[in-house]
């Protein structure tokens, strides 16, 4: 007999224990499908996060930081 419950996961320990039961071929865990990853749109998430420098002043900044290392 197959069931379906559907349950909220507050403790990631808890997926954990979920995950082993399906291993030992106990439950089966189906994922929701706002679960599947969906692509990230890198240029949205960090647009405007650094601001644009003169080509000189980041080779200077560069140049800084590797002589720091030495």
């Amino acid at each position: 007999m197959i069931r379906t419950v559907t349950i909220d996961i507050i403790n990631e320990k808890a997926l954990n224990l979920l995950k082993d039961l399906e291993l030992m071929k106990l439950i089966r865990l189906r994922r929701d499908q706002a679960e599947v990853e969906k692509p990230v749109d890198w240029q949205a998430k960090y647009k405007g996060a650094m601001t644009k420098e003169p080509l000189a002043k980041v080779d200077e900044q560069l140049n800084e930081l590797r002589n720091d290392w030495e």
